[in-house]
């Protein structure tokens, strides 16, 4: 994600309908996380948003490319600068919950970042995603400034559609637990356009949902399990020790003294027993 495109997601985001978006990811990313367990959680991206307020892990961080200015938002959690999400600075295996609002969509390379993600994530760790809908009005309008319309959303945005991104969850052994799309306001500038316009709300809700402006998934971690090959073992039965009869002795009395005959269990096959004289 360039600078240029910070700038001006922030510009958007400070605008009236940019307001509406984070005032309906707010909502939905507090539902999101607030059952989610762990140790450590982490937001990556879009400071002016606290998407872990409501989570209730011991340790919780936002890590984005710059800190909030004043005016921004107030966060309940910590912000950690850093260069480059294709690269995070964090151990393998050690976060349980990943919260990514709109990096896919900025990020210069969103391939290498969902591998960073999944590379940091704990087995069966929680990843949350948020992003523009390309088929929405607002993606549509989007799409016409290819054709000298002016621009609705951020310029440098390339938004990804939801298919691709669970395709690209799918490809990683993540599975997509629940998702939802929202904010059905047509394209419009002004706080008063947007209150008019609100009732599309639960018209959008109900009868076109793939239609919303925004989307928001959650998908898991998954680690598949491993079946070990080798040699076939014995079964129990087979490898017991059998017990060998004992062979017995008795006397036999005669006229030339007493006589040893011992009996063991080859006395069925061999019917001479062995005599010795005292």
């Amino acid at each position: 994600m360039s600078d240029g495109s910070i700038v001006k997601l922030s510009e958007f985001l400070r605008s009236p309908p940019g307001q509406y978006v984070l005032e309906w990811e707010q909502r939905h990313l507090d539902a999101a996380v607030a059952d989610i367990f762990g140790y450590h959680a982490l937001q990556l991206g879009l400071p002016q948003i606290d998407a872990l307020r409501e989570n209730r892990m011991q340790l919780r961080f936002c890590a984005a490319r710059r800190v909030p200015a004043t005016g921004e938002g107030a966060r309940s959690t910590q912000v950690a600068v850093i260069n480059r999400y294709e690269e995070l600075p964090f151990a393998t295996h050690s976060i349980d919950l990943v919260v990514m609002p709109h990096i896919l969509e900025f990020a210069s390379d969103p391939h290498q970042v969902l591998r960073e993600v999944e590379r940091v994530l704990v087995p069966e760790g929680h990843l949350v995603i948020t992003g523009f809908n390309p088929y929405s009005f607002w993606g549509a309008r989007q799409y016409m400034a290819r054709f000298g319309a002016s621009t609705f959303l951020p310029r440098a945005g390339h938004f990804i559609a939801l298919p691709r991104i669970k395709d690209w969850l799918t490809l990683l052994s993540f599975d997509v637990e629940r998702g939802r799309f929202g904010c059905y306001v047509p394209s419009v500038r002004s706080d008063r356009w947007l209150a008019r316009w609100r009732f599309m709300e639960k018209a959008g809700d109900r009868w076109w949902p793939v239609l919303g402006a925004l989307y928001m998934l959650t998908a898991v971690k998954r680690v598949r399990g491993m079946r070990l090959v080798g040699a076939v073992w014995k079964r129990k039965e087979e490898t017991a020790r059998r017990l060998a009869p004992v062979a017995t002795t008795r006397t036999m009395m005669t006229a030339d003294g007493q006589t040893a005959v011992v009996e063991g269990p080859d006395a069925a096959n061999d019917r001479s027993p062995r005599q010795a004289r005292a």
